[in-house]
């Protein structure tokens, strides 16, 4: 299989994106021999700066790719059975991909996959191009660098489950083995190979149970202003959707959220974006699964949008807006997004479309999918 790997890597050299640096974004950066452990999460940043969660080393790579453009196209047709094409490239059976995480560049169109391969649990990242041509991507010659995440005076990182750029930051959620479990990270641009994070412990209030949490994860997140403050919006299990003020904070510090919207009991959310629609009104969409029987709907996948104005609110916890889990709007300003049912990921490509994972009766499909 690691053969295979390699050719895979060689016959798409021709293929690769332009190497274009954006020095401002990383500092002391290193080229070639970057090696993945494990995968978690992948999202991006300007100038096509891919971020890379590393459970496997408690660590965040940041990469400039190049992958700039300069004509932005988008995968034209879906990608019937994503997972085979992966798996023939690699001389495994599709049932040993698993595809752990989507990523959409904005700068080019081009979407970045986050592969495990079992049995050997090797991991790797690919890309697709507009006209649905899978690659291996090639970090040989770019830039790189990676950041450690602490864990406390006695623990250690346990889990990243998200990772993101908000403009003068980037931030990372996740887990460690202590009472206080839920994290947040932030590390400051430019990022600095080998520099560590900061880390802040997170205290949820969970408007389902009526109870307040320090080990449930933020499972995805987005960073959000408000009159010149910084919070992290993140969305927990069951499904509370909470903002957390990280402006002026020590490391080491304890955080307490504050839950705005609770999206009902029994889900787990994948996936975090904002967008603004053709009105110009901003809504933030939170794509979960159903792990208790399904309550509505065609699949277990689904997604929902939720007024930006309910994150203005004053602050509320037990009084938070929620969702009414029989329909497909209400509360106002709290709607299904039909194109997110069966989806398995999703990312935001523009304020337009997305990109899914979608689940077909067993096989998935890479797709764009229109935004309401």
């Amino acid at each position: 299989m690691k053969s295979a790997l390699l050719n895979l890597l060689a016959l798409s050299a021709l293929s690769a994106a332009p190497v274009a640096v954006s020095p401002s974004l990383i500092e002391s950066p290193q080229t070639g021999g970057l090696e993945f452990k494990s995968l978690s999460s992948i999202s991006f940043g300007p100038n096509g700066l891919l971020l890379v969660a590393e459970p496997g080393t408690a660590s965040v790579v940041a990469i400039q790719t190049g992958d700039v453009g300069p004509d932005k196209k988008v995968l034209e047709k879906p990608v019937a059975d994503i997972g085979s094409v992966i798996a023939g490239g690699l001389g495994a059976k599709k049932e040993d991909i698993t595809i752990k995480d989507l990523a959409a560049n904005p700068a080019s169109g081009r979407i970045y996959l986050a592969v495990q391969r079992r049995p050997d649990n090797a991991v790797l990242i690919v890309t697709v191009d507009a006209a649905g041509k899978v690659a291996p991507f090639d970090t040989a010659n770019l830039p790189w660098a990676r950041i450690t995440l602490p864990g406390g005076t006695a623990s250690k990182v346990t889990n990243i489950t998200d990772v993101a750029f908000d403009g003068t930051r980037v931030f990372a959620t996740g887990t460690c083995n202590e009472e206080f479990a839920s994290r947040i990270f932030t590390i400051p641009v430019p990022i600095k190979h080998g520099s560590t994070a900061n880390v802040f412990s997170a205290e949820t209030y969970h408007v389902a149970h009526r109870k307040w949490e320090t080990k449930a994860p933020i499972q995805s997140f987005i960073p959000y202003s408000e009159n010149g403050e910084t919070f992290v919006v993140g969305a927990f299990a069951c499904t509370p959707v909470a903002k957390f003020k990280v402006d002026d904070l020590q490391s080491g510090a304890q955080v307490k959220g504050v839950s705005m919207v609770e999206l009902g009991s029994g889900n787990r959310p994948l996936d975090l974006f904002s967008y603004t629609d053709k009105s110009g009104k901003d809504w933030l969409v939170v794509h979960t699964q159903r792990f208790k029987q399904n309550a509505f709907g065609p699949s277990k996948m689904w997604g929902a949008r939720i007024s930006m104005d309910y994150l203005d609110a004053p602050q509320t916890n037990e009084n938070a807006a929620r969702r009414d889990e029989k329909e497909s709007k209400g509360p106002d300003g709290i709607e299904i997004v039909d194109s997110l049912f069966g989806a398995v990921q999703a990312d935001k490509l523009d304020n337009t479309r997305a990109i899914v994972l979608k689940d077909n009766e067993g096989t998935l499909s890479l797709e764009v999918a229109a935004l309401p």
